[in-house]
């Protein structure tokens, strides 16, 4: 990029930061949102406060503050954020993304930091997670970070000490990661985004509370999920209720009939069932990589999922949801073997052209957190207090936002290069030379 592109990318900057004018009362709060974004697009090595303080020539307690303690609405920066993409990037085949990345941190006063699997390590060590929603649009070319909130653990909740210290809210109760992501899904589809599929990995969709719950939102999924999954490829007969007959506890009701087939895993029924077996093995291109187009053989019928254990009822006698009827795709790499299986409650018409390249959508989410933390430093955050991580989270999304705009503006234009703001950049054009405060 050339000298004039540079200035021009500024303005754009300056005139994509207006829209979130009014989460602040003072321009001061608007100044430092440019000095954060900038700095978070700057060639910077680190990005944490303290670099990006000094490449802006101010103190580091400047940004900190403006984190952790300047009274200014993040909560309504996130509902400007999420409204733009709904109105600028509205895509009919639009795919919404769940995952949950994690960031490794020592010591035991970051807000939500534990031992817990760290997916940036590939093993348990002591970590923060965030559960994201992503948001992909433009014929699959773009991708940005739509919500963002932290997984607060049972036990950091449970010690009242640590979060009167880090700043957590005292209405704050546990919530598990799908429950975070549904929160997420259920404010997204308030302000306006639309999304044709949402697709995740089996944390979450192994939960059948969390396809239930998609179901009642009127949302289409095609979810990963383990092989250990339990389900009838027949439908299974369900006794709603029975006249009391003879001595001893009453039977309870609804429950399978006596010559039901007892529910099997997904693998055994993919290795052994001959309702499935029948079904052919069908290719499908996927996408171009660099390796070459990726094929995968799949398959798809009926299924019928079993709930979750009740107390004190048998296995045998656990109840069969008819919102549980779902399409079961079972995909297979042909050069390597490896199988995957999905679930998904699309009508009965959606071809497996469709479903399946959602299904193998999900590294976008993954191209999200690598662009969000190799270039915009999200995991270079060093604030232990819960609102200044969560407003980390929110600054990076709206950086990542612009960055995504950008990349696709210069690959439209045959132009291929990292969008990079220069230093001093804000000296010309940072918020303060919009006028004066709100």
């Amino acid at each position: 990029m050339d000298g004039p592109e540079i200035g021009a990318l500024a303005g754009e900057l300056t005139d994509y930061l207006q829209a979130f004018d009014g989460c602040f009362a003072r321009s001061e709060g608007r100044q430092h949102l440019w000095r954060y974004t900038t700095g978070q697009l700057s060639a910077l090595e680190r990005k944490s406060v303290e670099p990006m303080a000094d490449y802006h020539g101010i103190p580091p307690r400047t940004l900190q503050d403006f984190l952790a303690t300047h009274r200014w609405d993040h909560q309504r920066a996130w509902e400007i954020l999420q409204r733009q993409v709904a109105a600028q990037h509205a895509d009919e085949q639009a795919v919404g993304v769940i995952d949950e990345t994690s960031f490794p941190k020592d010591g035991a006063k970051t807000v939500g930091v534990q031992r817990q699997y760290c997916g940036a390590l590939g093993k348990k060590d002591n970590c923060v997670v965030s559960v994201h929603v992503g948001y992909c649009w433009d014929h699959a070319q773009s991708h940005c970070t739509l919500a963002s909130d932290l997984y607060l653990p049972v036990s950091w909740l449970a010690d009242r000490e640590a979060c009167r210290e880090a700043g957590v809210p005292e209405e704050t109760v546990f919530r598990t990661k799908w429950q975070i992501a549904l929160d997420l899904i259920q404010t997204t589809l308030a302000r306006g985004v639309r999304c044709a599929w949402w697709t995740f990995d089996e944390g979450y969709g192994e939960v059948p509370a969390f396809l239930e719950m998609l179901t009642a939102l009127g949302q289409r999924y095609v979810a990963e999920v383990p092989r250990n999954v339990m389900g009838w490829l027949v439908e299974p007969t369900i006794l709603q209720r029975g006249a009391y007959q003879g001595q001893g506890r009453p039977r309870r009701y609804p429950r399978l009939a006596r010559k039901s087939l007892p529910p099997c895993r997904l693998d055994d029924l993919l290795k052994h069932s001959p309702v499935l077996r029948r079904v052919p093995w069908q290719n499908f291109y996927i996408q171009d990589t660099h390796k070459g187009p990726l094929v995968w053989q799949a398959k798809a019928h009926r299924i019928y999922l079993k709930r979750p254990a009740q107390e004190g009822v048998q296995a045998r006698r656990e109840l069969v949801s008819a919102s549980l009827e779902l399409w079961l795709i079972v995909a297979k790499n042909p050069l390597t073997g490896e199988i995957k299986y999905f679930l998904s409650n699309a009508a009965g018409g959606v071809p497996l052209e469709v479903l399946l390249p959602v299904a193998f959508c999900r590294w976008h989410i993954e191209r999200c957190f690598q662009d969000e933390k190799g270039e915009l430093g999200l995991d270079h955050f060093e604030c232990r207090r819960y609102v200044a991580v969560q407003r980390h989270l929110l600054l990076t999304a709206i950086s990542h936002l612009f960055l995504t705009r950008q990349k696709r503006r210069l690959e439209q234009g045959g132009e291929k290069g990292t969008v990079v703001m220069p230093v001093g950049a804000g000296d010309t054009h940072g918020p303060g030379q919009r006028g004066p405060a709100a």
